[in-house]
């Protein structure tokens, strides 16, 4: 095998196939990017038992073949090439990778010992990149991250008809995202009456998210145990995980409440600033009364306080308080100028939303007010 790529494309698409690389495996070959150059193109691909990644640049390919090496030593090796034109060419047992003045010689890993890549399940339709990727990221904050409970570190993709439903939960909190997309089958017919319902790794999905990022449309593939994505020249898979996260519509059914608005910026900034005086998870407090919301944290001689404009309807005034870490992931994960409490009072669930439709809705339970 011999090719020759810019040392920028080389580094990005092994960055690109390595994320899913394992950090110890008991199987060596698993730590390997398997390299295969023809007819112009270099594909690079990586694969552990839970998740795959493939990637195909243009390259000069002087000799057709492959080669498997060790994806992190080669990513390391990438980013401190010289810029320029990189030569790579198997000699014997091992891959000489040379750079301008430097050369870098990696041993090759046995291709027998390598497992075949995992093809893409069933085609289901199209998303767009971005909007998925963000959509991802506002729900990924409130995945839990207790190993003991696999279903609540995953977050619940559903389709039905041209909307998907993004879900995660940690039992403390709950955070939703809809958005739209357009569902087809292989052949192009539409299948819009046909839906899923699946819980997906949540951190395998905010690394797919963001790596496809300014992809454009990008193809969603998924079967009963496997869910994949495919953009122009990259494809990756990851398992799903077993059971279902519990249901949010009951939870996020609220009845008569009371709604608060206030600009989202200035309260993100403002809660960071007063919980400083927190300990530990000692809850910051909201107290709405008509035009203004009263920030405060701490207790005894340690406090903080500070006011803002806010608007509050349906009640004369209404005090709720929050873990400070679960609200600064609510508030941050929103994207828009201004966002609604919606209360129903001191120590139940509260809803902040984006706006009055709730397409990405975010529920934490309030704590005992400060005394």
């Amino acid at each position: 095998m011999e090719f020759r790529i810019d040392s920028s494309e080389l580094t990005d698409a092994v960055a690109w196939a390595a994320r899913v690389l394992p950090a110890r495996s008991p199987v060596p070959v698993l730590g390997g990017l398997l390299l295969e150059a023809s007819g112009g193109r270099l594909r690079v691909s990586g694969l552990d038992y839970e998740a795959s990644a493939r990637i195909e640049v243009e390259a000069d390919t002087a000799r057709d073949g492959r080669a498997l090496v060790l994806g992190r030593r080669l990513l390391d090796i990438c980013k401190v090439l010289p810029r320029g034109v990189v030569e790579c060419v198997v000699e014997g047992a091992r891959l000489s990778v040379t750079g301008g003045e430097a050369r870098f010689g990696l041993s090759l890993l046995p291709l027998d010992d390598y497992p075949a890549q995992p093809g893409l399940p069933a085609f289901r339709g199209v998303v767009d990149a971005d909007a998925f990727a963000a959509a991802v990221g506002q729900v990924a904050v409130a995945a839990g991250r207790d190993d003991s409970l696999p279903v609540l570190t995953g977050i619940r993709l559903a389709l039905d008809g041209t909307t998907m439903t993004l879900a995660a939960t940690d039992r403390y909190r709950y955070a939703v995202r809809t958005l739209e997309w357009k569902p087809e089958c292989g052949d192009g017919v539409s299948e819009a009456a046909e839906g899923a319902d699946v819980v997906v790794p949540a951190r395998r999905l905010t690394e797919i998210a963001r790596s496809l990022t300014t992809a454009g449309p990008v193809r969603l593939a998924l079967d009963g145990g496997s869910i994949g994505f495919e953009s122009d020249g990259t494809r990756t898979t990851t398992r799903l995980l077993d059971g279902r996260l519990p249901r949010h519509d009951k939870l996020f059914s609220l009845g008569e409440h009371a709604v608060a608005v206030t600009d989202r910026a200035p309260l993100l900034e403002a809660v960071k600033r007063v919980a400083v005086v927190a300990e530990g998870d000692s809850p910051v407090q909201l107290a709405f009364a008509g035009d203004t919301v009263q920030l405060q944290a701490g207790y005894e001689d340690d406090v903080a306080s500070q006011r803002l404009p806010a608007l509050l309807e349906g009640a004369d005034s209404m005090t709720v308080a929050f873990n400070p870490g679960y609200l600064l992931d609510a508030l941050g994960s929103f994207g828009t100028d201004s966002v609604r409490f919606h209360l129903l009072g001191p120590g139940q669930r509260a809803l902040i939303t984006d706006r009055e439709d709730g397409v990405h809705q975010h529920l934490l339970m309030s704590v005992k007010p400060l005394v």
